[in-house]
Order: structure tokens, then sequence, then C-alpha cells
């Protein structure tokens, strides 16, 4: 009997674990290894954060421009739960490289400047429960990223004044270089 309940809860759970499984991962492959490749270089990694949450962003505004699309609202809700997960991972990312002092002066005023799109688009998609705590989780993700990237501009601004960057620094902080 024991085998039987077993196998009967494993019968209605099997297809909730398959549905799971086949919902798109926020990065695909080759934007996994963009984030990869620019691992190194702090400035750089962020604005390949900053073009892959840009293209989640414009998926939506595809969508929303389409009203006959087929599955708008699914896509919809995926570019939003994408959107909220990498700007969080951005979010953890600017707060060890704010922690390590790694120089960003140079990609937060690009990302401050793509914010407001950001935010904007969001707003724009019909109410729907289907999305709107989606919605919600990526509006404040990116609320807490813009106020983090004012705070880091500003104190970054007064931190490298007063301990300007060595010439013979690796770009993204990390190393020194030595010439061959």
């Amino acid at each position: 009997m024991p085998r039987l309940t077993f196998l009967l809860l494993l019968a209605l759970t099997l297809p909730c674990i398959v549905t799971a499984q086949s919902h798109s991962a926020p990065l695909s492959e080759a934007e996994e290894e963009q984030v990869r490749d620019a691992a190194a270089v702090p400035a750089e990694r962020v604005l390949v954060f900053q073009k892959i949450i840009e293209s989640r962003v414009k998926r939506i505004q595809t969508v929303l421009a389409d009203a006959r699309a087929q599955g708008r609202r699914e896509d919809i809700r995926e570019s939003m739960d994408a959107i909220a997960s990498l700007v969080d991972e951005l979010q953890e990312n600017m707060d060890e490289y704010d922690a390590a002092h790694r120089d960003l002066r140079k990609p937060l005023p690009k990302l401050l400047d793509a914010i407001p799109r950001w935010e904007s688009v969001l707003r724009q998609a019909p109410d729907d429960p289907g999305y709107d705590v989606l919605r919600k989780l990526a509006l404040d993700a990116v609320a807490d990223v813009k106020q983090q990237s004012i705070d880091m501009l500003a104190a970054q601004g007064k931190y490298f004044k007063e301990h300007p960057p060595n010439k013979d620094a690796n770009p993204g902080g990390v190393g020194q270089i030595h010439p061959e």
C-alpha cells in the first residue's frame, strides 16, 4: 500500500516538475558566457547585465505592441520574472564591487539612464493577476538598484578622489598589469 501511495503521488507531481523545468532560464547559454567573460572587469560586467536586462525590456515592448501575439500573457510574465531575477543578480554583483572598491564610475551613469525606461515598460503592461506580483517584484528590484547606483556613484566619486586608481592596476581593479 505505501508503494501504491508513492506511485500515485509521483504520478500527480511529475507534470508539475516537468512544467517547472520547461520555463526558460533568465540567461541563455550565450548570455551566461558573456557574464562569465566579463567577470574580471566589473565595469564591463555591469554593462553586460544592463544589455541583457534591456533585451527582456524590449521583449515586453514587442509583445505589448502586438495585441494578437500568441502566449502574450506568458511572455510578459516570463520577461518580468527574468527582469526581477537579473536585476537582483546585478545588485548582488554591485554589492560585491562596492565592498571591494571596484571602479564603476563609467557604467553607473549609463545604468541610471536606462532604469527609467525599464520602469516605464514594466508599468505599461495592463493589470493582470498572472503577473502583477512579478511586476511589483521587478519594479522593487529596479528601484533598489537605482538607489544603490545613485549612492555608489556619489561614494565612488569621493573614494577615488581620495584614493586615485593606480595606473598599473587592472582596469577591473583585480590585480596588477605586468608588462612583458
